[in-house]
């Protein structure tokens, strides 16, 4: 970077995953001037992926990503920058050596009690075992499961997994965690309902060359070392890093899970069978293995090859990837939030910035929805309604 450049935009974006691309691109297409700054090396924040050395496999390399959403809004817009295959998301989960399907489905119930119910006969069986205790307000994950599908279906499928995701007992952890679980008692297998599912035929990080396009783009660039430097040149800045670290940690750090992954090439056809396989039990150290040529059945790839990717959660908060979002965490950000009224120049959006549990969708929605205030002037009729 050329320090003497002195050149002003009207917006700078930090960050270039979805709701900094988004914006820079919404900001370039009403005829303002942008420039983004990226802390990586590369574009398209962790929904960045890449082909995998010479086997024409496509690997996310900060974990899956499966887009799908209910809104046309987003869909009609997103589809400007990609074809998307036609996916559909079907995890199965190990449990002491048995594989299940999930979500939770009349399939993984009949399995896992040996019986041959049908749907109607769900409820009347999970209540007859006396395995569901009734909570009339569930104030954490763990009651909020236990009161949907009963204590032996929990302790199965969700505590072990749950405990190494998060790092805590899930006791700990809010009901919204839970709420975000889908639970069936139909054989429907699909993990998302959302009428629009799929991957970007060629992967998703040409999402974010074409939607950056024209824009200039700085990469290995940390903003908040040289802050200053990049607020006097902009009118107004547009954030999407963690915002306890926007405002250097004065009421403390928020609490952030992170993975590690492990990849490995193998000489096979197949190594698992399926895109995800989840661990549940808490002897396995990781928490779910990633086998991405099965995102991509329209393709053709390198004969008697194929990638797996070993997924561990951790608690490094340094580089976030999931809110935890506790009790106390809450009460840190309430703290921040009041500090951001206060920074007019800056637009806090994305995961990270406003730390939201956010799907895809849900953050190009509401990045447009800021972007058409920002630029328009006017408040815009919802698009998406971001949920916690």
């Amino acid at each position: 970077m050329n320090r003497s450049d002195t050149q002003r935009f009207d917006y700078i974006v930090v960050g270039s995953g979805l709701f900094g691309a988004v914006f820079a691109q919404q900001a370039k297409e009403a005829g303002r001037s942008v420039l983004v700054v990226e802390q990586r090396d590369h574009i398209g924040g962790n929904c960045y992926s890449h082909d995998f050395e010479d086997t024409n496999i496509n690997v996310h390399k900060y974990g899956t990503h499966i887009f799908h959403t209910n809104s046309e809004e987003v869909w009609r817009y997103v589809n400007r920058f990609t074809e998307f295959n036609r996916y559909q998301h079907r995890v199965l989960t190990t449990h002491r050596g048995d594989v299940y399907s999930m979500p939770v489905n009349l399939g993984t119930i009949n399995r896992f009690f040996g019986v041959n119910l049908e749907p109607r006969e769900v409820e009347d069986f999970i209540a007859a075992r006396g395995a569901r205790d009734r909570i009339e307000n569930p104030s954490n994950f763990e009651e909020k499961a236990i009161g949907m599908i009963g204590r032996e279906l929990y302790e199965a499928f969700f505590k072990g997994y749950t405990m190494k995701q998060w790092g805590c007992s899930p006791t700990e952890l809010p009901t919204s965690i839970f709420n975000r679980l889908p639970i069936r008692t139909s054989y429907h297998d699909s993990y998302f309902n959302d009428r629009y599912q799929g991957i970007p035929v060629g992967g998703f990080t040409p999402i974010f060359e074409r939607m950056l396009e024209g824009i200039p783009v700085e990469t290995g660039v940390d903003f908040m070392a040289d802050r200053e430097h990049w607020l006097g040149r902009c009118d107004k800045l547009v954030y999407t890093g963690p915002v306890d670290r926007y405002f250097d940690y004065e009421h403390g750090r928020l609490n952030w899970r992170s993975v590690r992954f492990e990849i490995e090439r193998h000489d096979l056809e197949d190594f698992q069978g399926t895109s995800v396989m989840n661990y549940a039990d808490t002897d396995i150290p990781y928490t779910r293995i990633h086998e991405p040529k099965h995102l991509h059945l329209e393709k053709s790839h390198t004969p008697n090859t194929t990638v797996a990717i070993r997924e561990y959660s951790l608690r490094d908060n340094d580089r976030p990837y999931y809110p935890v979002n506790g009790e106390a965490d809450r009460a840190i950000l309430a703290k921040y939030r009041e500090m951001e009224s206060a920074c007019g120049k800056t637009i806090f959006g994305g995961r990270l910035a406003e730390y939201k549990y956010y799907d895809m969708h849900q953050v190009i929605g509401s990045a447009l929805q800021k972007a058409a205030k920002e630029l328009s002037g006017r408040e815009p009729r919802p698009a998406v309604i971001p949920t916690t």
